[in-house]
């Protein structure tokens, strides 16, 4: 049975480790306003609340 739980928990490393990327990703771009402001304004979207 351990071994069947070791290969599990080897098959969820890959993605522990793509999230752990993004959420470090997204707090580093918290810091940076313009780095957001202008992904905003090459996507065209507009936030403005109508």
């Amino acid at each position: 049975m351990g071994q069947v739980k070791t290969s599990l928990d080897r098959a969820s490393d890959p993605l522990d480790q793509l999230t752990a990327l993004v959420k470090t990703r997204l707090q580093r771009m918290q810091y940076r306003p313009r780095l957001i402001e202008g992904l905003i304004a090459k996507t065209g979207l507009d936030l403005q609340v109508p």
